[in-house]
């Protein structure tokens, strides 16, 4: 969308991770809540398996199967003023709740819309049971374990720079324990601190990913 009445400068917060994780999106207000739930997927990062559901001046809109209100409501029904605040609960069973709060009405204008304009922190990974696995799953990532791990793969390495024989695959080197360090250690990836990149939001704005992820995806 090029041009709009009105433009919302959003902040979202994803609360349990906050200060951590959060993001600054623009919209326009002609925007429904079933389009905002495809941008705040897009911005955030999550995959749009899950339901959803709104909370806007204490009535629910969200999925078909959480006999909440119809989402495709706009946002300028609402009459949102600056610093009002409503809710987004994303995935029922891990609860991703995030706070949206209006910071600015009618900021500085982009070309298109939505914009991301900022925001911090890798989004967790989706299913990986809420604020509390996912925190503790990080701690696991960073912990004795997977220093033991690194231990077992700077061991590995050593012994095949040992046998100098760059001719031999390096599944002859493998053992058991190293492949299953190997497996952990990916398995860890997720966790493991990553960077926000807003450019990559606005690419897939601009490819439309939002427009997809509107509706539930199905794995």
């Amino acid at each position: 969308m090029s041009s709009a009445s009105q433009i919302y400068q959003l902040k979202v917060r994803l609360l349990g991770l906050s200060p951590m994780i959060w993001r600054r999106v623009l919209v326009s207000d002609s925007t429904t809540l079933r389009e905002l739930h495809g941008i705040l997927q897009v911005a955030m990062g999550w995959e749009g398996i899950h339901l959803f559901l709104f909370e806007v001046h204490a009535v629910q809109y969200g999925s078909f199967e959480m006999h909440a209100g119809n989402p495709d409501v706009s946002l300028q029904q609402f009459g949102f003023r600056e610093n009002e605040r409503f809710s987004y609960v994303y995935d029922m069973g891990d609860h991703w709740e995030h706070e949206i709060r209006v910071e600015a009405i009618n900021p500085p204008p982009k070309k298109t819309y939505p914009a991301c304009i900022g925001g911090s922190g890798a989004c967790p990974p989706e299913d990986c049971g809420g604020v509390y696995g996912y925190l503790e799953r990080r701690d696991e990532a960073d912990g004795y374990d997977a220093w033991n791990d690194m231990d077992v793969m700077v061991g590995f390495l050593e012994d095949v720079v040992a046998v100098n024989a760059p001719n031999r695959p390096v599944s002859d080197f493998m053992s058991d324990d190293v492949e299953a360090a190997m497996e952990r250690m990916v398995a860890r990836k997720p966790f493991v601190a990553g960077k926000f990149s807003r450019g990559a939001v606005n690419k897939r704005f601009r490819s439309g990913d939002h427009r997809d992820l509107m509706r539930q995806q199905m794995w």
